[in-house]
């Protein structure tokens, strides 16, 4: 190993990149009120999340999703067929240049009270057990929902609400985040200015 490349690892062990958490639908994807995305027909980008991912891609390590997927819990969906969605939202991304290392994502009801299923953690912390290098207290979390930004805090990370969830509008108003805004988008262009 060459002087300088051991050097920058050293660094980097030192100094990790932030890690990013990104929910799925609302801010990868269009999210569908009211019911569950179960098709790859249904899964449609939310504009300029691919582009976002990009340049997000170079800012942060690692990118984890954490989703709650209700629709398998409640006989709605498959596993498999939350999969198959997955496999292709991997591959757009990879293909526009974007990077997401794992996918994590709880198939229980809200009235399951699954450790997995946000606001709790556990997804967070299966996410520290698979990338021991991750620190919370300097990760972002980017949800549309609460639960999202309650996960977030539990962990002590900084959170980032993207605004949309019409059946919590309201509520999102008044919750204290570090950032707020429209898209995926706005918030890679925000967060280029403060990481890196």
């Amino acid at each position: 190993m060459n002087v300088t490349l051991h050097k920058k690892l050293i660094v980097e062990e030192m100094n990790p990149q932030p890690a990013l958490f990104l929910d799925r639908d609302g801010v990868i994807n269009k999210r569908l009120p009211g019911d569950y995305v179960s098709t790859l027909e249904e899964f449609q980008f939310c504009e300029g999340s691919l582009t976002a991912l990009k340049e997000l891609s170079l800012l942060f390590s690692p990118i984890v999703v954490v989703t709650n997927q209700a629709g398998i819990g409640k006989g709605l969906m498959t596993t498999d067929q939350l999969m198959r969605i997955n496999a292709y939202m991997l591959q757009q991304i990879t293909e526009a240049g974007g990077r997401i290392e794992r996918v994590y994502f709880c198939p229980n009801r809200s009235e399951d009270a699954a450790d997995c299923r946000k606001p709790n953690i556990g997804m967070g912390l299966q996410a520290k057990k698979e990338f021991p290098m991750l620190q919370f207290n300097t990760a972002w979390i980017v949800g549309d929902s609460i639960s999202d930004m309650e996960f977030g805090q539990r962990l002590g990370m900084k959170t980032a609400l993207v605004e949309g969830k019409e059946e919590e509008l309201a509520l999102q108003k008044q919750w204290r985040t570090d950032w707020k805004g429209d898209s995926l988008w706005d918030f890679s262009q925000f967060i280029k200015l403060h990481v890196g």
